[in-house]
């Protein structure tokens, strides 16, 4: 599909008419390539007795790119644009998802079973024996994915409500990887206590809590509290589904690098909720050093307790044979501040840190950045785990088997897989799985 093609690229189609004449078509192509813009798809539309109508899918850097190919194109004889169609808008008019019946409604008998009068006795069973919602609703195969749209993407404080997009994507990909319902919970509020409380008095209609784009330092504070207070699993994604994805690349990276992973100190750039998730679960594997920077003394503070070392970015650049950056800051690491051998991750999105091609040229032994690591690697097939076995919360043991599974299912020379691989998620759900049952956090099925 067309934002496949090229991330950080923006997608456009152009619908244009075209002169019925050898040449023409080649000539419109020719000054699309000329500015620099990739071509996908080209679809003939209409046929005309002197000209053709055909869209054409392109990929630009910016409106600014864009606007020069429509100058370029204009002086082009026989070539009209017709109109601009904005791919990503076009996929999300209406939403993105919806819930049906799973059940054919198709008489009056159909509407009394499933509705009134037949349902009045699954109420009642369920009423003496509350376990028996597992069995006779869709509760445990629900989601709730919570935001209040502090730290959507790479946006920052936008309000939840446009973060929905972010949410509905969230829960396209529950629906397509691992068929469990993710349903989107917008809270309009900055106070964490809204958010737990909120949270805490609709749990009973969920199997699985998954927190969204919540910003640092409230998202500790919150997930903690939920954590505490609810029996079933909650995981706040910015955190713990990145942290899982990057130990996955990680255990590749010695392919690559040579390095042994649990002997390297490796060193973590910005300490917000992705930073500190991936310096956690390292320290949780076994990773025997990890140095970390932030320009907040409190999430410095918040590494050293977890049993990490703070330092200055000189420090971490200096000491670390892995460095991994989240930051948001593009162009911070300076190919100056490369080691030889040096394994950088460089995770923001859509802008880097530091270009993986910048820091090979530097010295690295291996690079990439977050185009490459994708959350989405990861948390279906954990919360799918979760879950099948009805775990209580989701541990560290779980995570790392989680990662493990996802680094297993790379090809020769990837880093990581597609998320799109036929068998990564059921993978990452059987070893989640796995995990919880020798952990014991799990409730028995009625």
């Amino acid at each position: 599909m067309e934002i496949e093609k090229g991330a950080g690229k923006i997608a456009k189609t152009l619908r244009v008419m075209i002169q019925d004449k050898p040449g023409y078509l080649g000539k419109l192509t020719s000054a699309i390539g000329m500015a620099g813009s990739n071509i996908g798809d080209i679809r003939l539309v209409r046929m005309g007795r002197t000209h053709n109508t055909r869209e054409m899918t392109i990929y630009v850097d910016s409106e600014e790119q864009l606007e020069k190919i429509l100058d370029d194109i204009a002086k082009v004889e026989g070539i009209i644009v017709e109109e601009v169609i904005d791919l990503v808008h076009q996929l999300h008019e209406g939403g993105k998802i919806a819930m049906k019946s799973r059940l054919p409604i198709n008489s009056i008998g159909d509407i009394r079973k499933l509705y009134t009068p037949g349902v009045a006795s699954i109420c009642r069973d369920i009423q003496k024996k509350p376990e028996l919602a597992y069995r006779y609703t869709a509760i445990p195969n629900q989601v709730a994915i919570v935001t209040n749209g502090t730290a959507i993407l790479g946006l920052g404080n936008i309000g939840a409500v446009a973060g929905m997009p972010v949410m509905e994507g969230k829960a396209a990909l529950f629906d397509r990887l691992v068929n469990v319902s993710g349903i989107p919970i917008l809270i309009e509020s900055l106070d964490p206590q809204v958010i737990i409380d909120t949270v805490k008095n609709i749990a009973p209609t969920f199997g699985a809590i998954k927190l969204e784009d919540i910003a640092a330092p409230e998202c500790f504070a919150i997930e903690d509290a939920l954590d505490e207070a609810l029996d079933i699993p909650v995981m706040h994604d910015d955190q713990h589904g990145t942290a899982v994805v990057v130990l996955a690349a990680l255990l590749n990276t010695t392919h690559f690098s040579g390095l042994m992973l649990s002997k390297s100190t490796i060193g973590v750039i910005g300490l917000g909720a992705a930073g500190m998730g991936i310096s956690k679960l390292l320290l949780s594997y076994g990773v025997k050093k990890v140095m970390g920077t932030d320009l907040k003394a409190e999430s410095r503070d918040m590494l050293e307790q977890a049993g990490g070392e703070a330092g200055t970015l000189a420090d971490v650049m200096a000491e670390s044979n892995i460095v991994i950056a989240t930051t948001g800051c593009p162009g911070l690491i300076k190919p100056s501040m490369v080691r030889k051998g040096q394994v950088i991750l460089a995770l923001s999105n859509p802008n880097p840190e530091i270009t993986p091609e910048d820091a090979m040229a530097a010295g690295a032994s291996f690079a990439a950045d977050g185009k490459s690591v994708n959350n989405a690697l990861g948390f279906p097939g954990i919360f799918r785990g979760a879950l099948n076995v009805r775990a209580t919360r989701i541990n560290n043991k779980m995570k790392i088997a989680a990662a493990k599974a996802i680094a297993a299912c790379a090809e020769e020379g990837e880093l990581v897989p597609s998320i799109l691989h036929k068998e990564v998620h059921a993978k990452v759900a059987e070893a989640v799985e796995r995990a919880a049952l020798e952990s014991g956090i799990i409730k028995p099925w009625e």
